[in-house]
């Protein structure tokens, strides 16, 4: 991933010779005539290019932060060269305290992201998690804080991220939520990347209830029976979409 903001042009670079096991480029517009025994050294290649790899990383007891997740890949696939995975973090309570939860059964087609050091792999991320007390739940808590190995090596700085979120009530953390997760990224050297107001009108209308914020995507979850509205899941796409491109133009850089 290149370094440095997304609007630098990338480089145009030199043409390259072989000459022995020597590998010079070519300057002053020369052309491979003006040098004796020299092979110009082909550029193209049978291999398929890889597509840069978003990792949308989340815990969702009742399914909110999920339906979010999945939305938000949509968006990701479809930006050509970018692709989304899907994993969740590991689970920190018992069988027996999610059944008194009544908490759902995970599926079991998004795989659980067995390490941290898996997070090397990907070119970005989409945190998601559900709110407590205005911050993220500890299930997500518990995963960045086996991050340390990164952290200390800083293997992640310079690596994009945003957040999506979900709370039981309209005064439950939207904001508040996605804004004290920063501090994850900021020890990390992350880039944080925020929606803002890219949505257009859909930020600013008031006839429905919607969940979301310019800190990123967003679902009111009520007593746990309320599912995203359709409004929430465009904003989800929506995200998915920008971090992509963001991805993409970080790597052209």
């Amino acid at each position: 991933m290149g370094k440095g903001g997304g609007c630098v042009p990338s480089k145009k670079k030199l043409p390259r010779v072989v000459a022995g096991d020597a590998s010079i480029p070519l300057e002053n517009n020369a052309t491979p005539t003006t040098q004796p025994n020299v092979a110009v050294e082909s550029t193209t290649h049978s291999e398929p290019i890889s597509k840069l790899r978003i990792f949308i990383v989340f815990y969702s007891m009742y399914g909110h932060v999920e339906c979010l997740a999945r939305r938000m890949k949509k968006g990701v696939d479809g930006v050509d060269g970018v692709e989304a995975v899907l994993y969740r973090v590991p689970e920190t309570l018992s069988e027996e305290v999610l059944k008194q939860m009544r908490a759902p059964r995970k599926d079991d087609d998004i795989p659980e992201m067995g390490s941290a050091a898996e997070l090397l792999e990907a070119d970005g991320f989409l945190f998601g998690f559900p709110t407590r007390y205005g911050c993220m739940a500890a299930q997500m808590k518990a995963f960045f804080d086996s991050t340390g190995q990164l952290w200390k090596e800083q293997s992640l700085a310079g690596k994009p991220a945003g957040f999506f979120v979900s709370t039981g009530t309209q005064g439950g953390g939207q904001e508040t939520t996605a804004w004290t997760a920063i501090t994850q990224l900021a020890h990390h050297g992350m880039l944080f990347v925020p929606i803002g107001y890219t949505f257009g009108a859909g930020m600013f209308k008031m006839d429905n209830i919607r969940g979301g914020s310019p800190y990123g995507a967003g679902v009111f979850a009520g007593d746990g029976t309320r599912e995203p509205s359709e409004m929430e899941l465009a904003l989800a796409e929506h995200q998915g979409k920008c971090i992509a491109e963001v991805v993409k133009r970080l790597a052209q850089a």
